[in-house]
């Protein structure tokens, strides 16, 4: 199939309801492609891009979602603060070569009289599921309406969430969907900070202060690297670091935990994830490392 040698300018159309998606991907399966899915709460930056540049490199046509889910937001959570520019979104979505994308409504997300739900197991139950009750269900709800919209062959999420991606790839297994998920590097600024919409939440004050959780997760893979003591005196070492940038910089969960159960781990060998989530200016954001010992 032929594309243009330029993205044009009223590309790429967005689609809100999903009968659109659907014929909109129907043509593409009868051109012959496969189907490569981003999905995103939008206020999109290059973390997300290098999703959708994954996608392209594939060959797939590029469906990208741009949908801010109420259902996975706490009631004294940010969801009414969280940044929505769908104009800035759509040229970002230019540049990147994304074929369509699907930016629905509430209502066409969730109709009324909705009320069927996605349960997550255990794994839900540790690092950002214990902080925020109710969170991974909605996620696991709107991501598997999405791939039932949307049908991709293949879906592109980013380690920056990485227990996202653990549960969601349970999810496709547990269900029996037939889905294959990639999960791309975490994408980072300069100075080390994760990409994450949040940021733009900052003021540059804490802006310049967020990096302390990276540096918390460097500080504290070279000390197990070297062996510096149980991971309880490794732990309380990354505290310090946070501790650092400000007494109102508040500590969600820092965990060394086994990357595919997310279980804590008390003696480290092998593969190991360390990962944090800080709240610092009404922010809250999450990082993650993942090394071998």
């Amino acid at each position: 199939m032929t594309r243009e040698p330029f993205p044009q300018p009223d590309a790429p159309p967005v689609v809100s309801d999903v009968a659109g998606v659907r014929a909109a991907v129907r043509r593409a399966r009868l051109g012959g492609r496969t189907i490569g899915f981003v999905p995103t709460m939008g206020a999109l930056h290059r973390g997300h891009l290098s999703l959708i540049e994954a996608a392209r490199r594939h060959g797939d046509y590029t469906v990208v979602s741009i949908y801010v889910n109420p259902t996975q937001f706490g009631p004294r959570e940010d969801f009414a603060q969280y940044p929505r520019d769908l104009e800035a979104d759509r040229r970002l979505c230019r540049e990147a070569d994304a074929d369509l994308i699907f930016a629905p409504t509430d209502a066409e997300m969730y109709p009324p009289g909705d009320e069927t739900r996605v349960r997550p197991g255990r794994l839900a139950e540790t690092l950002c599921g214990a902080c925020r009750p109710g969170h991974f269900e909605g996620v696991c709800t709107v991501v598997a309406k999405l791939f039932h919209i949307v049908q991709p062959d293949v879906a592109y999420f980013g380690q920056k969430d990485a227990q996202q991606a653990v549960i969601i790839k349970r999810m496709i297994r547990d269900l029996a969907m037939p889905i294959r998920l990639e999960v791309c590097p975490l994408v980072r600024e300069p100075d080390g900070l994760a990409m994450s919409s949040r940021n733009a939440r900052l003021t540059p004050e804490d802006r310049q202060r967020a990096v302390c959780l990276y540096q918390a997760l460097c500080v504290g893979r070279d000390a197990l690297r070297a062996g510096q003591g149980p991971v309880g005196f490794v732990l309380a070492k990354m505290r310090g670091v946070i501790a650092q940038a400000g007494a109102d910089v508040g500590i969600d969960y820092l965990s060394l935990v086994d990357p595919d159960t997310l279980q804590e781990v008390s003696e480290p060998r092998g593969r190991v994830m360390l990962a944090g989530a800080v709240r610092l200016g009404g922010v809250r954001l999450i990082d993650n490392l993942v090394f071998d010992l």
